[in-house]
């Protein structure tokens, strides 16, 4: 039985926040001031200075250890158990519970209406001259 374990690549823990975030490398070596093949080099190291660490994380607007303990199957999981049980994260659930038609004929009847009692009125005040 083997006890190696998978090793901490921080930078393609980076390059999966970065895609999460749907922001382009080119993005973000904009924001830090660099160009994009340093942020590739970057995603491709398995470590990352700590400044430079501390500078993406601020960007990406995660901290330093959400890089670091950043793990793909937890985000799965969570999307998961979000999407397939309805769970509730921080109070809010995760489900319409209005039927999205409704409401647009509802914003429909509401400016027919308004655009009625707009013409009522512009009649009224030609009738008035």
């Amino acid at each position: 039985m083997s006890t190696l374990s998978k090793p901490n690549h921080i930078g393609r823990k980076i390059s999966r926040i970065r895609e999460l975030r749907d922001m382009k490398q080119e993005a973000l070596a904009q924001a830090l001031g660099t160009n994009q093949q340093a942020i590739s080099a970057i995603e491709n190291s398995e470590t990352v200075d700590e400044e430079k660490l501390k500078a993406i994380a601020e960007v990406l607007g995660v901290s330093v250890e959400g890089i670091k303990n950043f793990s793909e199957e937890a985000v799965l999981n969570i999307i998961g158990n979000t999407l397939n049980d309805n769970s509730v994260i921080n109070g809010n659930a995760y489900n319409c519970n209005f039927n999205p038609l409704d409401k647009v004929i509802e914003l429909y009847e509401r400016l027919v209406l308004a655009e009625k009692e707009k013409v009522e009125y512009l009649e009224k005040l030609l009738k008035g001259k």
